[in-house]
Parts: C-alpha cells; structure tokens; sequence
C-alpha cells in the first residue's frame, strides 16, 4: 500500500470553491493515496498569506489560488512549476479561451490553470424596472447608472438603488474603481510611468463612484466587497449592482437566490470610452515550485479545471452553476446556453476585454483592473484605503486622490516598475 500524501490547498471562500472542496471527495475517491487538506481564506487575507509563503518558498501550501496578476510574475520569478508539459494529453489545454491562457502565461509557459474566469457586468432588478418604468438600455452609461440609482432607491423598504464593492484592497475596491476610471478616460500611469491619480478622469469617475454610494448605496459600504454585495443582492436589498459576471449563476440559482426570476443581465456601464470599462480576472490554481508533491499536486489542478470537473458540477448543481468563463466546450454545451441565460454575454465580455490595450491613452504596463507589475499590490492597496475613507467621508474626493498620487509616486520610487 502506497504512503498517503497529503495536499494543502489555499483558495479563496467564495461559492465556486466551497462547490470545488465538497466535490473533491471524487477526486480523493480516485486517488485513494492523496489526501486534501483545505485552508479558506477572505480574498485579501488569502493574497497575504500565498504571496508570503511563494516568496520566502516555505512550502506551506502544495495548490494555490491565484489570478492573472500572480501568475505571470511569480511564474517568472521561479516561485511557480511551469504546467504545459505536465498536463495528460485528455487535457485539452486549446479548449481554454485564448485571452485566459494569455494571462495565466509569461513567456511561454502557463503558470496556472484557469478554474473559472470572470469579466463584469451590470445586474439589475427587471421587476423594480418594470415597477418604476425604466428600461435597461443594451449598453448601459454611468449617466444610465445614476439616473436609475435615484428612481430605485428605497430604503425604507431595504431596497438600495446600487451597490458596489467598497471594501479596500487592490482586487476589492480598486477592481471596480480602475475599470470606471478607464472608461472615464484614465490611467494608472502615462507612457513614463508617472502616476496620474490626481488627473480629471480620476476625479470625475472617483466623484461619481462616492456620489452613487453616498447617496444611493447600502449603509457600510465601506465593508462590502464580492462576498458581502453578493449577499446584499440576493436578498433582494439592490436595485442594481455592477461586479464580476461569476455570480450570475449564484443570482439564477432559485435555492440561493430570492431574486432569482426577477434578475436581468446587462454589460458594465461605459463613460466616454468603452476600453477597460469591464476587467478581465481568473481565479486559477498553481502549483508552488516549493510543494513536495508536485505530481499530486499536479494531478489535482487538472481534475480540478477539467471537462470532467464541469460535467460533474452539472449533474450535481445543475449547468447555471459550472465554474464559468474557461472552456470553448462549456459555450458549446446546449444545456449550458439552456440553463445559463447569462452565458452568452459573458462570453463575449470576456472576450472582448484586452488586457493589451487597456485605456484611452497609451500605457506602458498590461492589465485592466490589476496592472501585471509587482508593486501594483502595494499601490493598489494603499490607494483602496484612500478612496475608503473617501468613501466614508473622512476626506474629500480631492483630498484622496492628491494623497494616492503622492503614496504611488513613492512606491514607484522605492519599489521600481520591474516586471
């Protein structure tokens, strides 16, 4: 009888992983000698302990959670085992869409294996639509947004107008807020790498982001990122909200959703430019160059992200509730363009997103919500606490952003723009 080993996986406490640990009791009945031991972490707290443990390569974790960011950096810093030549053949690796493999690539080898993809969209409530006499219109403005947010506000009823993350951290907050600031014609950084936080388009969408929260938004906002707005949603507390089109099947799904036949789906709104208006995100395991089991370790990763792995999601859940966003074959599935009345708008917003060219005007880095540069956790961080308190009312719009283009500038200056 062969030794047991035993996996560490690190993920993320969102719906499609806690799916991902219930149904791994397969993939441990298929390989009777491994043995998964879970550890499920808040986004930001997750992100702190992985990137700790890859670069000091402690080899606490055998399996990591990861996204595009990650991915390429730490894959090229060595931190990551390369995935391309260990995959079995019944992979399927072309299956994965191109813009997704892209991102979990650097140089030639794939660092990661997409688990479900995501970009953003708008979902809104048909029923309180219908109720007030509005129409969504098929590509929705930021001056659409604010216009609804007024007439759907109510709180005496528990019904918000619009809710948006605003829990800082780089992949909280500042996810929602980068894509408003593209499509309102900003950029992190011009073509020299100065930071252009305090320029009119930072301004104009930050003004409009705290204005639509302030106003129109539930109390705490502050405290809300993917999980707590999700929740809001559900439960019939938004009029709309505009986030990561991976809960599309969550808000379809009558048994976790109480608005389950009254949610719409529409892109993310655009301002005066389309580019970078919705992001492009992954959540994808890697396997740390540190792990002793990369063989096992491997082995889950495939299961993981496999056909097979969405077929069993299927018969079990039902096609609404497949880990999205990956596969060719999953929009090629009947039952899945049936069951997913979202499906095809996702598809094409992931498709259409370009981490290449992100914004208006011209840039040096790639990345739309998250910038694939190695101080952008830190930056991003700093300056998601900054609009929080913006958010909050502890400093003005103004204020915020002179001190989050003076706190990148000395990022920059300690840290550099290596990629």
């Amino acid at each position: 009888m062969r030794a047991q080993t035993t996996l560490t996986i690190a993920t993320v406490n969102n719906g499609d992983m806690v799916v991902m640990q219930r149904l791994s009791k397969e993939f441990e009945r298929q390989h009777p000698d491994i043995k998964l031991d879970w550890v499920m972490l808040e986004e930001n707290i997750l992100r702190q302990k992985t990137t700790t443990d890859a670069a000091t390569h402690g080899g606490q974790y055998d399996i990591v959670t990861i996204g595009p960011l990650e991915a390429p950096i730490w894959g090229r810093r060595g931190w990551l085992l390369p995935l391309e030549s260990r995959l079995a053949p019944d992979y399927q690796l072309d299956d994965l869409l191109k813009p997704i493999r892209d991102a979990a690539s650097d140089q030639g080898h794939l660092y990661a294996l997409p688990f479900y993809a995501e970009s953003s969209l708008t979902y809104y409530r048909k029923d309180l639509f219908a109720a007030a006499g509005l129409q969504m219109p098929a590509q929705p403005t930021y001056q659409d947004i604010a216009r609804f947010a007024k007439a759907l506000h109510d709180p005496a009823k528990g019904i918000y107008g619009v809710c948006l993350r605003g829990k800082p951290g780089w992949g909280e907050n500042m996810a929602f807020v980068s894509t408003m600031v593209n499509t309102f014609g900003g950029r992190w950084f011009d073509e020299s790498w100065k930071p252009q936080l305090d320029s009119p388009e930072w301004h104009n969408a930050l003004s409009l982001y705290v204005d639509l929260l302030q106003k129109y938004g539930p109390p705490g906002s502050s405290s809300n990122g993917f999980n707590e707005s999700l929740t809001l949603f559900e439960n019939g507390r938004c009029g709309m909200w505009i986030d990561a089109t991976v809960a599309a099947g969550t808000l379809s799904n009558p048994k976790q959703s109480l608005v389950a036949q009254s949610v719409g789906f529409a892109p993310a709104p655009v301002a005066v430019t389309p580019r970078g208006a919705q992001w492009l995100w992954f959540w994808g395991l890697g396997v740390p160059s540190a792990t002793h089991h990369p063989e096992a370790a491997t082995a889950f990763v495939q299961w993981a992200t496999s056909k097979e792995y969405i077929r069993l999601v299927a018969d079990r859940y039902g096609w609404a509730a497949v880990p999205p966003g990956t596969r060719r074959s999953t929009y090629e599935q009947p039952q899945y363009l049936a069951n997913a009345p979202f499906a095809e708008l996702v598809y094409r917003s992931i498709l259409a997103a370009d981490p290449l060219h992100p914004t208006l005007k011209p840039v040096p880095y790639t990345g739309i919500q998250c910038i694939v540069l190695p101080a952008f956790p830190t930056i991003g961080n700093q300056v998601g606490q900054l609009i929080a308190a913006a958010l909050v009312g502890n400093m003005s719009v103004d204020e915020s952003l002179h001190k989050a283009q003076a706190a990148t500038e000395r990022v920059v200056n300690r840290m550099g723009v290596e990629r």
